[in-house]
């Protein structure tokens, strides 16, 4: 029997990743996390201040309850499928990180590099963590959607410039990753 502990086999996941998709297909819907927060915010009232937040956000209600099942997912499976492992990342770029000043995740979702107590105390940090939130709203923005809603929604429906996000969302990964990150650290 399958243990609900660790991380799930790529063809469970994958499977419910897919059959997720084809029920949104049928009934017309996209998916897409980012999306999300400009119905938020339409819906607490910023539509009064901006153009951008005037739509009708009614219409986009079923996609908030994504973002909702999502926290309660992540909740669920942290607390009750979970072994207390959490991340669990290759010794070689451990060590990598490690040269780098960035501590072993011991668990964590988050280096204490990036958001520990101390780490935030820094200008760097603050910088790096607010350019980065920029970049990546601005990014999102201007590419019509962000990785899942590229990678999930506009790869199932055959979408060229989907393809296209996704292929530059992974070069630019590894250029952050071998290039950009050490010189950062």
């Amino acid at each position: 029997m399958y243990s609900f502990y660790g991380t799930w086999p790529w063809y469970v996941s994958g499977f419910i990743i897919g059959a997720v998709m084809l029920l949104l297909i049928y009934f017309g819907k996209t998916f897409g996390m980012s999306s999300n927060l400009r119905t938020l915010c339409s819906a607490v009232g910023a539509g009064k201040n901006c153009d951008f937040f005037r739509f009708d956000w009614k219409s986009q209600r079923w996609n908030l309850v994504v973002v909702l099942g999502a926290m309660i997912g992540g909740f669920i499976a942290t607390h009750y499928m979970s072994d207390g492992s959490g991340v669990n990342l290759n010794p070689d770029t451990v060590t990598e990180l490690t040269a780098m000043g960035i501590d072993a995740p011991e668990g964590k979702l988050l280096p204490d590099a990036l958001v520990g107590y101390e780490a935030l105390k820094s200008p760097k940090v603050i910088a790096i963590l607010l350019l980065g939130g920029l970049l990546v709203g601005f990014g999102t923005r201007y590419g019509g959607g962000c990785t899942s809603g590229h990678a999930i929604t506009g790869l199932s429906n055959l979408q060229l410039p989907s393809l296209i996000a996704v292929i530059g969302f992974f070069i630019g990964g590894l250029i952050m990753s071998w290039l950009l990150l050490p010189l950062i650290f």
